[in-house]
């Protein structure tokens, strides 16, 4: 993948190297905080999310346009040319690297708390990756688990009872909070077993470019299947800066509250979807 070789070959001839991974690293982290469990971008009903200060709003329509530009010229196309892979491709690595995020969420079950998901998503990992082959195939899927949500530690940030902080806009990574980016710097500071073993640990199969090649393939995987979402939330948009703001803090806070998912309306492919949106 082009995408990977470029990350991967940026930092090797960095000097920061360890600090270019965790920028990787935060950045595919804040691309998935749009995703729900299926990978997919979701809305919720007519709902109005919690209000949160944009206290840089200036600067972060500045950095909003910015990482606009930088998706149409190199994320977006790499993500169109990842669609033309065959299908069953397509999904073993949407399985595999949905698969790796349990190592994320198992934890975060355990500090909320929620010690059945966990041991659920133990044993989902477990099976995935044994009898699933690496996790390319859901077999607990199949096998009748329960339907899996992500759970990250800006999440459990917020369970803790931790304020949102001022709506950011970051460079690159994109849309967060002042929560969710204290969150996301937690991945990198020993809460994400899948970075400390490829990145700090000594296994001859393990290193930190197949850690970065992971979350490039989960970040891409993601972008590839919102392509259409994105665009018609764009095309129907007044302010599309104000659309996409809208849009995370609704995600945020639904998964925080931990709804169901049948409460959302998930990804919208044409205009028809949108329009039919409109008129509920």
């Amino acid at each position: 993948m082009l995408f990977n070789h470029i990350i991967y070959y940026i930092i090797k001839m960095t000097m920061y190297k360890k600090l270019a991974i965790i920028i990787v690293s935060i950045f595919l982290f804040s691309f998935n905080a749009f995703a729900g469990s299926d990978g997919e971008l979701a809305l919720l009903e007519k709902k109005q999310p919690k209000k949160i200060k944009d206290c840089f709003e200036k600067l972060n329509r500045v950095t909003f346009s910015f990482n606009q530009g930088l998706d149409k010229a190199i994320i977006k196309p790499i993500a169109i040319g990842y669609r033309n892979l065959p299908d069953p491709v397509q999904r073993g690595t949407g399985n595999a690297v949905k698969n790796l995020s349990n190592l994320i969420t198992i934890p975060n079950n355990v500090l909320q708390g929620d010690v059945r998901s966990a041991i659920i998503n133990t044993g989902r990992l477990v099976v995935n990756t044994t009898v699933g082959l690496l996790g390319t195939i859901d077999v607990a899927n199949k096998m009748g688990f329960p339907k899996y949500e992500k759970e990250d530690y800006g999440q459990t940030l917020a369970k803790w009872g931790v304020g949102s902080g001022c709506y950011l806009v970051l460079p690159v990574l994109g849309p967060s909070t002042v929560r969710d980016t204290a969150g996301s710097f937690a991945n990198i500071f020993g809460g994400d077993p899948w970075y400390n073993a490829s990145v700090h640990g000594n296994n001859e199969f393990l290193s930190e470019g197949v850690f970065i090649t992971s979350k490039a393939l989960s970040g891409i995987d993601f972008r590839s299947n919102n392509i259409e979402s994105f665009d018609n939330l764009e095309k129907n948009s007044i302010d599309f800066y104000a659309s996409v703001k809208s849009l995370y803090l609704q995600d945020r806070e639904n998964k925080i509250e931990n709804q169901s998912r049948g409460n959302i309306e998930v990804i919208y492919k044409n205009e028809e979807d949108w329009e039919e949106i409109d008129s509920q």
